[in-house]
């Protein structure tokens, strides 16, 4: 399945503002949206995309009705893994509008929800203590901080 592919800035803005509003479906919150919402925090200068986003993750969570818990909902790992991705990769495509950037990084491999994989062990990223807290890599490094 070909990732998802946004039209412009107005539409990964509308999203953004659907999630921290509470508003987005439960439905809509995909592996690309997830990037799409990391993206444009970490693009507004008015926000910080690394202290904000787990508590906008919880209380989304929160309003569709998933627990947070030990075994579902926010997991701190992937959150602070992912969103490293996204900044390294708006990093190096600065000059690319935030569409053209995230359909990139899209495309790229952290397109796949199983990216991750390639740096930690199943057994590991999917922890409680995983969940819970920043764990290093066990597999590989990341390529970015």
């Amino acid at each position: 399945m070909p990732p998802h592919r946004y039209r412009d800035d107005a539409e990964i803005a509308a999203l953004a503002a659907r999630f921290v509003d509470r508003s987005l479906p439960k439905s809509e919150w995909t592996h690309a949206a997830h990037f799409a919402v990391a993206c444009a925090l970490l693009r507004d200068p008015a926000r910080d995309a690394l202290r904000e986003m787990p508590a906008l993750i919880r209380a989304y969570n929160d309003a569709c009705g998933t627990p947070n818990s030990d075994h579902g909902g926010y997991h701190e790992t992937i959150t602070l893994a992912s969103l490293r991705a996204a900044r390294s990769w708006l990093a190096r495509h600065a000059t690319l509008p935030l569409h053209e950037a995230l359909n990139a990084l899209l495309a790229s491999p952290y397109g796949r929800p199983d990216w991750l994989l390639a740096h930690w062990t199943h057994e590991r990223l999917f922890s409680v203590a995983a969940r819970r807290a920043w764990l290093e890599p066990d597999r590989a490094p990341l390529p970015f901080g």
